[in-house]
């Protein structure tokens, strides 16, 4: 059964492989170069990651097919974003939070790899969804 525990536990295996990555590449590179090396260290830690995942747009009751692509969705609960950029703004946060709607994912990371720690650079946001899960 999927609990705010089990979710919440990925996503810590997720945060030390950013961690991992960051410490071996450092900040300054371009997120398409993070990109892969975090997906090695996910698929290395046992975690299941999908890549540039097409996720469909419903408006309406109008389907827009597959015009939403998401960085990395981790064990089909966790959708990651990830970020090179010198200043993290309020619309990444919105970008993401719509993101996971619009997936029906419960939890999302915002990862920031151009940044001296990285741990101060990562923003975990949930959905009205996980909050309905059981805690453990």
């Amino acid at each position: 059964m999927v609990t705010q525990k089990y979710i919440n536990d990925i996503a810590y295996r997720v945060v030390g492989c950013a961690i991992e990555v960051h410490k071996n590449l450092g900040p300054g590179l371009l997120e398409s170069v993070y990109q892969p090396c975090l997906v090695a260290e996910l698929e290395d830690a046992g975690l299941d990651v999908q890549t540039q995942l097409y996720v469909p747009v419903k408006y309406k009751n109008k389907d827009f097919g597959g015009i939403l692509k998401l960085d990395l969705l981790v064990n089909d609960l966790i959708i990651i974003e990830l970020k090179a950029v010198d200043l993290m703004i309020p619309l990444f946060k919105a970008q993401l939070l719509s993101y996971l709607k619009l997936a029906g994912k419960p939890k999302g990371l915002l990862i920031n790899f151009h940044c001296e720690n990285i741990t101060d650079q990562v923003v975990p946001l949930v959905t009205e969804e996980f909050s309905r899960l059981p805690r453990s």
